[in-house]
């Protein structure tokens, strides 16, 4: 622990601290998908060819965040996390400004890996922060507020970086959404204090004789063999990457799918989209969150429960909305089951974080990261891809629409099952902790 670690006692600045905390996975999501709206300006300056473009927006990013992730997750577990938070954002932050600058393929190739590099160090140690501010019979609400960010992230990179880009050029763009993170990171290393590693683990450790972990980090082996082992954490890792597959291949495929099926510009679907998340989005991640809470007031098993729950209810709603023949329902059966699918966003990272050692909880996010990012950014895409293009003789247009319903309709209910599942190893007994190993 830290000698700077300061002991929390709950109150209005804990809720500063994850309001900052929200804004930087704001500007995580931001400075990762700007690169998005930009790409058609940048392909014509630079000459690319669609694979140079294709390793620029996915996989120079993707690569690093991959490599990377779990190493600082394992970081975050033994150094001060608001530290490390502060200076990854405002890495990521400066070497994305710095995108900007560049004077051809190799050097914006290498700015991209060095925002890859930044936000590795950013969700590990902010998520294992909040866990040690909140108390766990309200963890999940405050996660749905940290979650938030993943919801204004896109409608600032893709909203303020068009319009950006359109005032100003992509270079402007880069530098105008890179220096407030640099700013924001030094508000942060300043006025953030870090909290007491595990305070709540250790109270609730005191009482059921399992203090162990608390303090001191057990060798890289021995976590990653404590992790698979804990049925909690194996099984809500699995179920919310196949939760974000579909989520990812939505927010990639909807616009071209809106502009080929219904005679709209790509403004009005940036318009159209970056409402629904706004309007549907930051009211699901919050009352997702408090939701969820209140039900594990009754049993701990209805965080899991509920997440099951809602993601089946997300089938029926996102599979018409690719059936509609009118863009307004579509638009109205695409926001219903978004709203129910990112409420279960707090209730998923609450129950990674409170399930491990205070000392796993870093790498324990960094792990859940890199599968959710693997599945959902790296595969997930791709292969609806490669299925629309296998079916666009049978089913020409709609071929992709066919391809996202398959997609989503298979992995929502396979997260549903493990959703299940882990309500299947939640230990009711309040008292101890929520580390379970039991099937």
């Amino acid at each position: 622990m830290s000698s700077k670690s300061v002991p929390t006692n709950g109150g209005v600045y804990r809720y500063y601290a994850l309001i900052m905390l929200m804004l930087t996975f704001m500007f995580n999501i931001a400075d990762r998908l700007v690169m998005s709206v930009l790409i058609e300006d940048i392909k014509a300056e630079f000459m690319l060819s669609d694979t140079q473009i294709g390793l620029l927006a996915g996989t120079a990013f993707t690569v690093f965040y991959l490599l990377l992730g779990v190493p600082a997750g394992r970081l975050a577990d033994r150094t001060n996390r608001k530290t490390m938070v502060a200076i990854s954002l405002s890495l990521w932050s400066l070497m994305s400004a710095l995108c900007g600058a560049a004077v051809g393929f190799w050097t914006l190739l290498l700015a991209r890996l060095g925002v890859g590099v930044g936000e590795a160090g950013g969700g590990p140690p902010s998520a294992s922060i909040i866990t040690d501010y909140f108390a766990p019979h309200e963890l999940s609400r405050a996660m749905g507020i940290f979650a938030v960010g993943a919801v204004l992230g896109p409608a600032l990179g893709y909203a303020a970086g068009g319009l950006i880009a359109e005032a100003y050029g992509w270079r402007w763009t880069f530098v105008i959404l890179g220096v407030p993170g640099i700013v924001l990171g030094l508000i942060i290393y300043l006025t953030i204090r870090e909290p007491r590693r595990g305070r709540y683990y250790q109270h609730a450790g005191e009482q059921s004789g399992a203090t162990k972990g608390v303090d001191t980090q057990e060798p890289f082996m021995t976590t990653m063999r404590s992790l698979w082992t804990n049925n909690i954490f194996f099984r809500v890792v699995l179920a919310n990457a196949f939760t974000n597959i579909p989520s990812f291949a939505f927010a990639i495929w909807l616009a071209p799918i809106l502009m080929r099926n219904f005679d709209v510009t790509s403004g009005e679907v940036g318009v159209y989209l970056g409402g629904a998340l706004l309007v549907g989005g930051v009211p699901a991640m919050i009352l997702g969150g408090f939701l969820a809470d209140y039900l594990a007031k009754k049993n701990p098993k209805w965080r899991p429960w509920y997440c099951a729950l809602a993601v089946l209810l997300t089938i029926p709603f996102w599979t018409f909305c690719l059936l509609s023949n009118s863009l307004e329902m579509t638009l109205a059966f695409y926001m219903c089951g978004y709203v129910l699918l990112v409420s279960t966003q707090g209730a998923a990272i609450s129950l990674v974080q409170s399930s491990v050692l205070p000392t796993e909880r870093g790498t324990a996010g960094a792990i859940s990261s890199l599968l959710t990012n693997l599945l959902g950014y790296g595969i997930g895409p791709a292969l609806i891809g490669v299925m629309s293009d296998n079916w666009a003789d049978s089913y020409g247009s709609m071929s992709l629409n066919y391809s996202v319903i398959s997609v989503a309709v298979v992995s929502l209910t396979m997260a549903a099952i493990f959703f299940w599942w882990v309500g299947k190893a939640v230990r009711i007994d309040p008292a101890s902790p929520a580390r379970a190993t039991s099937t």
